[in-house]
């Protein structure tokens, strides 16, 4: 891949969101009966980004993207690819060690569920991060994304309310 960022084909598109679908069992939707929208692998966590709401100056989203951003470049190798998958939108294969810094912007989308799904996705679909924009939630997986963002999240945004896909249990 020559470029940092790149459009993925239609042809791939299709293959890649069938793939997720598959994997998944990706289920849209803005009623709360349907989610999580998609079936959460063992090794995932998710949080409510709701207490963004309250953040006027966006630290904390910044800091979130970051973060996300940060752990999921490290889950990737060198030459290794993302892929960055918005529903019913262009998507994109990147690799994160060769975009610039995050204060450039330059990633494609954001882990923060703005309006879409946003999902990236290393390419053997094990580690990655799933946004839901009508839950409001953000979900991580793969234990080596979980090992390096966990505790940081939990900082940025509380406790998760899901562990596995099971509502977690507060104490």
């Amino acid at each position: 891949m020559h470029e940092a960022v790149v459009h993925i084909s239609e042809a791939e598109y299709r293959d890649v969101w069938e793939r997720f679908d598959t994997e998944f069992a990706f289920r849209p939707g803005m009623n709360p009966a349907t989610w999580p929208a998609i079936k959460e692998p063992l090794d995932s966590v998710t949080w409510s980004v709701a207490s963004l709401d309250d953040d006027p100056a966006y630290e904390r989203l910044d800091r979130l993207v970051e973060v996300v951003r940060q752990s999921l470049t490290a889950c990737v190798p060198p030459h290794g690819t993302l892929l960055a998958l918005d529903w019913q939108h262009t998507s994109f294969r990147f690799s994160p060690h060769r975009v610039p810094g995050s204060g450039q912007g330059r990633w494609p989308l954001s882990p923060y569920p703005d309006g879409d799904y946003y999902i990236y996705l290393s390419e053997d679909f094990r580690t990655g991060s799933f946004s839901h924009p009508w839950e409001g939630s953000l979900c991580l997986f793969g234990q080596g994304l979980l090992d390096v963002a966990s505790a940081k999240i939990d900082d940025i945004l509380g406790s998760p309310i899901r562990r596995s896909g099971l509502r977690a249990h507060h104490a």
